[in-house]
């Protein structure tokens, strides 16, 4: 993968994520239950890559 498009990928990640706390923040979504969605989504990704 060229350098450009592996920075162009990291730029748009940062921004994806910067946009899903401003819109969590905007739309008055708790900062504790984001993380809470997070660390599930997270836990269920490593169980069902550990599983197979």
């Amino acid at each position: 993968m060229p350098l450009t498009h592996f920075l162009g990928l990291i730029v748009l990640v940062v921004l994806a994520a910067g946009l899903t706390l401003g819109i969590a923040v905007w739309s008055g979504v708790p900062l504790a239950a984001l993380a809470f969605a997070a660390l599930s989504a997270s836990a269920i990704l490593t169980w069902t890559h550990v599983s197979r």
